[in-house]
């Protein structure tokens, strides 16, 4: 796994649909259910008429954890759901990332935030890791 200033990133050795499916069971696995599933590659297609690689944003949203965050932050949603992105990068790789939600919340003062924020990252770290 690699991580950066706002994502945990994995390379498997999966095919996309493959990825996709155990990303969604692995999410399962740590309490998430998914929201969203937003098709870019179709999206792009029918929007633009372009040619896209294949590429899925999952919105993943882990409910106890979720009410949390909206009993500390009235506005918190508009930084939810959790998004996990399945990609096939431009060498033919998929590509499975999560976004570090301790980096995404930064921008909001609020203790009790941080700690749900941590909780969720090391859910989403062990998604990541389980790939």
């Amino acid at each position: 796994m690699k991580q950066t200033d706002y994502a945990f990133t994995k390379i498997v050795g999966y095919s996309f649909e493959d990825a996709v499916l155990k990303a969604i069971e692995s999410l399962k696995g740590e309490g998430f259910g998914i929201l969203s599933e937003i098709d870019v590659k179709e999206t792009l297609k029918s929007k633009l008429n372009v040619n896209f690689r294949p590429y899925k944003i999952l919105g993943a949203c882990n409910p106890p954890f979720a009410y949390k965050s909206l009993q500390a932050e009235e506005q918190i949603g508009l930084m939810l759901p959790c998004n996990v992105i399945v990609y096939v990068n431009e060498n033919g790789k998929t590509v499975v990332a999560a976004i570090d939600p301790v980096a995404s919340m930064k921008a909001v003062k609020n203790e009790l935030l941080g700690k749900v924020a941590e909780t969720i990252q090391d859910k989403l770290k062990r998604v990541i890791n389980n790939m």
